[in-house]
């Protein structure tokens, strides 16, 4: 169909008529749109008849294989301009009121002030053109909030601004940062690590101390060392010795605590794990006191080597802690308000009382007694003896404990 173009009408009816396959060679739009044009010219389509012109189209359709819709497009474009053509691609863009150096100069006033806030940049380069007449910053002076972030977005300023920083380790939030509350059920401890001091080098044992917040029961533990392997068993012990079910675990910020390992096996319990608030020392003042007022007065401040950590547990579970929960009073104070509205407490001689006792005192204190103990087991072991007797039977194994502990202290280092 090379020839297309002057071809008669009566040659062009017979080439509709027929049947025959059609190759066709050439497809660029620009292309088919020049023969177009070249037989429109050709069979100067403006003069047609109305039937003429039909048959006109109806070749280019066929011819081109373009739609009924398209062809007409292309007659119109050719009876208004005399010509068929491609329409120009035509964009709209808004023109560009800041330039590459407009973003450069941002990246680096971003970077030296650490990209502040999008107004609080805009203040500053209105400060560096207004106040201090720096001619570069006219027109970024003029910059709206919402374009500079715009500018930021870009790919030529985060090809200038691109600061590559190696990953921070996120922070992993293990316990919930809090104050407990127990609401006078008891089973809510808190519990803090006491070390026994070093030597030469050497560490000396951990006391791990437990304190129920409501009753004061406490149990203390020891280990060597405050590794998970060496402290997850006897945090176990130190909690199945309480003779309630744990239901609040509340320590300070200490690594030895705020781990997996112990988040595990306190959610095996059910229990909640709580951690100090910043600047809240009294968050986790009741195990506090009972370090002073039991360890260090019983056990004193002096080093003892980490191989007697098992010796200190056992005087600890067969002598300490039942003197502690049976036959040693504890102060619970009377809280009121003031006229100011501030918390005071008053200790009196009726509220002195063991943490055995003040269990006995909470009503349906039965309730609480954790499976497989009964009331009555506390019963025995509270009447097993006096106070005086129990006290002086710990003293003597305590003391017989020290010595066996301070005959592995190694020679005090002479004074100089």
């Amino acid at each position: 169909m090379w020839n297309a173009e002057s071809l008669s009408r009566e040659q062009i009816r017979e080439f509709l008529q027929s049947s025959q396959p059609i190759d066709f060679a050439g497809c660029g739009r620009s292309e088919k749109y020049a023969w177009v044009g070249g037989v429109l010219r050709a069979q100067h389509y403006t003069e047609l008849a109305k039937g003429e012109r039909g048959v006109v189209r109806a070749f280019v359709e066929k011819v081109t294989g373009m739609s009924v819709s398209q062809t007409t497009r292309l007659i119109r474009c050719f009876l208004e301009h005399g010509v068929v053509r491609n329409a120009p691609y035509q964009r709209h863009s808004f023109p560009a009121r800041f330039t590459a150096e407009d973003t450069a100069l941002l990246a680096e006033v971003d970077r030296a002030h650490e990209r502040l806030s999008g107004p609080a940049t805009r203040r500053i380069l209105q400060r560096e053109y207004e106040q201090f007449g720096n001619q570069p910053y006219e027109r970024l002076a003029t910059i709206s909030v919402s374009h500079l972030y715009n500018l930021r977005a870009s790919a030529g300023y985060r090809n200038l601004a691109a600061v590559y920083e190696p990953t921070r380790p996120t922070a992993i939030t293990i316990g919930e940062r809090r104050r407990p509350e127990p609401r006078g059920r008891p089973g809510y401890l808190r519990v803090d690590t006491v070390h026994q001091g070093d030597w030469d080098g050497a560490k000396g044992v951990y006391h791990i101390n437990a304190v129920d917040a409501v009753t004061q029961w406490q149990v203390v533990g020891c280990v060597s060392k405050i590794s998970e392997a060496y402290l997850l068993p006897v945090l176990g012990a130190v909690l199945t010795q309480f003779p309630f079910i744990v239901l609040g675990f509340h320590v300070d910020n200490g690594s030895e605590y705020i781990n997996h390992r112990v988040a595990q096996m306190l959610e095996k319990l059910h229990a909640e794990f709580t951690k100090s608030r910043a600047c809240r020392s009294q968050d986790n003042a009741l195990v506090e006191g009972k370090n002073g007022a039991v360890i260090r007065k019983l056990i004193g401040y002096g080093h003892i080597a980490g191989e007697h950590a098992e010796a200190i547990g056992t005087f600890y579970a067969r002598h300490l802690n039942p003197y502690l929960n049976f036959h040693r009073p504890c102060g619970f104070a009377t809280v009121s308000l003031d006229a100011r509205g501030k918390r005071q407490r008053q200790y009196k001689t009726e509220d002195y009382r063991t943490p055995f006792e003040k269990l006995k005192s909470l009503e349906r204190a039965e309730q609480y007694c954790r499976p497989g103990l009964s009331w009555a087991e506390l019963e025995r072991e509270a009447l097993a003896m006096s106070d005086t007797e129990c006290a002086r039977r710990m003293n003597a194994a305590k003391s017989k404990l020290l010595r066996h502990c301070k005959m592995q202290f190694p020679v005090p280092p002479p004074f100089r």
